[in-house]
């Protein structure tokens, strides 16, 4: 694994569970450990969610905007341990606990590119709060704030 960015779709397999069709991260472009993290992901066309979110006028859902923002947060925590010890940790259970005050203000559709980010704003045990917000070029696609929680 790299010890910096910009970490790859290998380095995102190794720290998340997710595998296609759900995983929603392509790389993560910055870092910073414990504070904050910028991941991208490519919607792609031919994504199975367009074809039936809608046809005619493709848009990915919100929910799985949300869970791109989800696991970004959950790469800031698992880049975290992975990246402060030299040997290969396990992978952390993290899941997707809450998702407070989310806004959704503009579609994202196909050919885009979702920047995702995510900011840590406390943390308490296992419970992890963040900040968050996907944008598309000019446009602020959601914001708001995630809950995780880290589990053994």
């Amino acid at each position: 694994m790299r010890t910096e960015p910009p970490f790859e779709a290998e380095d995102i397999r190794e720290l998340l569970p997710h595998r296609e069709p759900f995983l929603f991260v392509d790389r993560v472009t910055r870092y910073r450990p414990g504070r904050s993290i910028e991941a991208e992901r490519a919607l792609r066309p031919e994504e199975p969610q367009f074809a039936g979110h809608f046809p005619g006028r493709p848009i990915m859902p919100g929910v799985l905007v949300a869970e791109a923002l989800a696991q970004t947060s959950g790469l800031l925590l698992g880049l975290g341990e992975a990246l402060a010890t030299d040997e290969r940790p396990e992978k952390p259970k993290i899941f997707f606990l809450a998702a407070t005050d989310v806004k959704f203000t503009h579609p994202a559709e196909p050919g885009q590119t979702l920047i995702l980010r995510a900011e840590t704003e406390s943390s308490f045990g296992a419970l992890h709060r963040f900040k968050v917000e996907a944008t598309a070029g000019r446009n602020q696609i959601a914001r708001g704030t995630l809950t995780l929680a880290q589990v053994e």
